[in-house]
């Protein structure tokens, strides 16, 4: 006679995945006493968000450059769960830089919002007057709601509200698309519009940006800290080869190369790829096929990243965006981790969207990552290169092409006492740790039950301030 998971004590929740969303479902069910069991095909957490030691430089060098948003309140919600919210830098400008080296800083400012960034706007000697006069026109339009369903693409809507060359090159092109990952006429509208409005209208609060001032395998490192704390288990090396439900007993069981884990709820939080192989294995369901067929329909899109180490210091700024060439954006490792000590300068630079670049051989990438910075760094000229690396993510974030929403599927899955989590399920948030985090605490969520006090996990979302709200309709 098998015994009730009330007979055995708080339920058991098996979550595969050990990425950010994996992370955060599996901590918010463990503070909450759920008894989970955590498993990870790698040897560590962070899953895309990670670092390792490169055994071509000698050094300790993230998968790739990641950034979070003062918006992103799940993702900092699960920080301050596992207590490394302060290891987290942040600033509130953004550092454009046209070759030749001239400068703008983008901003907020004492202005109420959404005006709270328009003077450093006007002042940026990187748009024209004609740049900024359809900015301006771009950001009111983007206030009215525009239908989730919405088929159009940025590119026809950029083109139809009037933007000037300059206002995409250097804005939509660099700054939006770079956001999404993904080319002008692969995003969706609606997409655009939640990037314009979090990190430049809503507040100054919301479009902070934070990156992290340690490595990320050791950021992700306290997840498992965390878990072991809270009786959680972690399996890490662990490859998951299928899963059964048992209907007599309600009970998951998962198959892995070291064993099986039982359990009596499932989280699935894996990439829609690793998805995509795991379904075959999965028991047959009413809903299966069509969520088959909905995963089919993702697409990858790469990032790509050049780390540096130069001699000597190539410049004090920590971060920059680099424009009208092909590497978009600057990380100054030196500053933003000094934890490092290099006597020099470790410089990250990063490529966002373009498969072009992705195609490059190592040393033409890291050629030509060097001859364009010296067009924003004179020090270059005069500095020694000691060692570098090329890191390509081919598989970084998935695209959001109109009608993506309609294939984003809700936690709940085809299979009883199984959740779906992940930064492609529908969380209404493009790629990113936000939206993975936050599909791990709706998974969690709809989990919970009333056998267990205080589950509910969602952050809620940064209101408005200003005149925005008022604006949003939420004041």
């Amino acid at each position: 006679m098998h015994a009730t998971p009330e007979q055995l004590g708080p339920p058991i929740v098996t979550v595969i995945g050990g990425g950010v969303a994996g992370m955060s479902a599996s901590c918010a069910l463990a503070e909450a006493g759920y008894r989970v069991q955590l498993v990870e095909r790698r040897g560590y957490l962070g899953g895309r968000a990670s670092s390792y030691l490169h055994p071509g430089v000698n050094e300790i060098i993230d998968n790739c450059q990641h950034v979070l948003f003062g918006c992103c309140t799940n993702l900092i919600g699960f920080y301050r769960r596992i207590g490394v919210e302060k290891k987290i830098h942040w600033t509130k400008e953004m550092t454009m830089i046209e070759p030749g080296g001239q400068r703008s800083k983008l901003g907020p400012s004492p202005l109420p919002a959404p005006l709270h960034g328009l003077p450093k706007l006007i002042s940026a000697h990187a748009f024209t007057r004609a740049d900024k006069l359809a900015l301006a026109r771009a950001f009111r339009a983007m206030m009215s709601p525009i239908p989730a369903d919405s088929t159009e693409s940025l590119s026809a809507w950029l083109i139809r509200n009037n933007q000037t060359p300059g206002a995409i090159e250097r804005f939509w092109r660099l700054v939006i698309a770079s956001a999404l990952n993904a080319d002008l006429d692969t995003i969706a509208v609606p997409y655009a519009a939640k990037v314009i409005r979090e990190l430049f209208m809503n507040s100054a609060q919301a479009g902070a940006m934070g990156m992290s001032s340690v490595p990320l395998s050791e950021l992700y490192g306290s997840a498992k800290s965390f878990l072991e704390e809270h009786g959680a288990t972690v399996h890490l090396n662990t490859n998951v080869e299928s899963a059964d439900w048992d209907e007599e007993v309600s009970q998951w069981t998962v198959n892995t190369r070291a064993g099986t884990l039982v359990s009596d709820f499932l989280i699935i939080a894996l990439p829609f790829e690793a998805m995509q192989k795991l379904l075959p294995h999965m028991p047959p369901a009413q809903h299966g096929e069509e969520l088959a067929r909905k995963v089919d329909r993702f697409e990858h899109w790469p990032i790509c990243s050049v780390h540096l180490w130069f001699d000597r210091e190539i410049t004090d700024l920590p971060h920059a965006v680099l424009l009208d060439r092909e590497i978009h954006w600057m990380y100054n490792k030196t500053v933003l981790q000094p934890w490092r000590k290099f006597k020099g300068s470790y410089l990250e630079l990063v490529q966002s969207a373009s498969r072009k670049f992705a195609a490059l051989e190592r040393q033409q990438a890291i050629d030509q990552a060097l001859s364009e910075l010296a067009e924003f760094f004179p020090a270059i000229k005069e500095a020694n290169l000691e060692k570098a690396a090329l890191v390509k993510e081919v598989r970084a974030t998935f695209g959001v092409p109109p009608g993506i929403d309609s294939v984003r599927p809700p936690s709940a899955s085809p299979w009883p006492n199984c959740l779906l989590a992940g930064d492609w399920v529908a969380t209404g948030w493009p790629s990113t740790m936000e939206s993975a985090a936050r599909s791990g605490h709706l998974a969690a969520d709809a989990l919970c039950t009333s056998k267990i006090e205080d589950c509910r996990f969602l952050e809620p979302d940064l209101k408005p301030k200003g005149l925005m709200r008022w604006l949003s309709g939420t004041g």
